[in-house]
């Protein structure tokens, strides 16, 4: 297969799963990941070799629009994952949020406008509705920016939908639920919780149990950024990810530690609790566009997805700094 895809924010969770899939199923891959002293490309260096001779990688920062631009070029498809995405940290750096997420949204969007990309799938987040106002909640629902980093996405959201009515850009928006997997960062709350159960801990550390959120495992979430990349019908549309399934993440907690086979106690660590009003606390996604334009439903159940993140993180926990709070 000849067709150049290039996948911004590649060295990241859902961009190196990405990455391994597109090359797996034939594609010649451009890896965008961020510029570093230390020449690191995160979750690539992970990679198996017979993948990785298939990536060009490619260093460079979202933010500027002349690396940016280079990076198009020649490219039939444009995925674009690079994102700020903590939101704790959001409260600290917000700035740094509207450079990354809106300013490099904007470079990557005018860069595939120049370069006459095929097809570009841009990432949002389930975050962009804030606390639900009704469940299920479908692409319809209002945009409520509860944190810095949520309003940023959606700001990023509304440049992609103006260079579709603007300029016809091809461009189709995903917007996954809270995915998990194997590489997930430890600042998201499976893999803290899995890490500090592994790591044997008798005390765990958590913010709030009561928000329920919708989990996607990042498997599904990859076949469904396949799916959107090969659908013309999905040009021009935001389309949510998520099984519909919510559950509190007091019973995450329960359902993790005995996938762990742990009798640690969780206490409630002050610093993980999001301000008052700019705790989400309800997200549960309704995928029927998914379902109708993509045929896309979730193949993995949340007992699947835990079990095979478990497995992963028992196998590589010395990456994970389990007693360490990442903002």
């Amino acid at each position: 297969m000849d067709i150049q895809v290039l996948v911004t924010g590649a060295g990241g969770f859902i961009g190196s799963h990405l990455t391994e899939e597109l090359v797996r199923t034939g594609y010649q891959v451009r890896a965008l990941v961020h510029y570093n002293f230390q020449n690191n490309w995160g979750w690539l260096e992970t990679l198996p070799e017979e993948v990785m001779k298939n990536v060009e990688v490619y260093p460079a920062d979202i933010c500027d629009p002349f690396a940016v631009r280079k990076a198009v070029v020649g490219c039939d498809m444009v995925y674009h994952l690079a994102a700020l995405i903590a939101i704790p940290y959001s409260y600290i750096a917000p700035a740094s949020y509207v450079e990354v997420n809106v300013k490099g949204t904007l470079n990557v969007l005018q860069a595939c406008k120049e370069e006459g990309v095929r097809r570009m799938v841009h990432t949002s987040t389930s975050e962009v509705y804030g606390t639900a106002q009704y469940t299920p909640i479908d692409e319809g629902h209002p945009l409520v920016g509860q944190s810095p980093y949520s309003a940023s996405k959606i700001a990023a959201d509304k440049l992609v939908e103006s260079y579709f009515l603007s300029f016809d850009l091809p461009v189709a928006t995903i917007r996954p639920f809270n995915t998990f997997g194997p590489r997930q960062s430890g600042r998201a709350v499976i893999p803290t919780l899995i890490a500090q159960a592994l790591s044997g801990a008798e005390v765990i550390s958590l913010g709030s149990l009561n928000p329920v959120r919708d989990f996607n495992y990042v498997k599904d979430t990859v076949f469904a950024y396949r799916a959107i990349a090969a659908c013309d019908a999905a040009i021009g549309k935001v389309i949510n990810i998520g099984p519909g399934k919510g559950i509190s993440v007091g019973d995450l907690v329960s359902a993790i530690l005995g996938i762990c086979d742990s009798s640690a106690r969780i206490v409630c660590d002050e610093r993980r609790i999001r301000p008052e009003k700019s705790e989400v606390f309800k997200l549960i996604c309704d995928s029927e566009r998914a379902k109708e334009i993509l045929q896309w439903e979730p193949q993995y159940s949340l007992r699947q997805g835990l079990e095979e993140t478990v497995r992963w993180m028992r196998e590589n926990l010395s990456r994970y700094k389990p007693r360490i709070y990442n903002v």
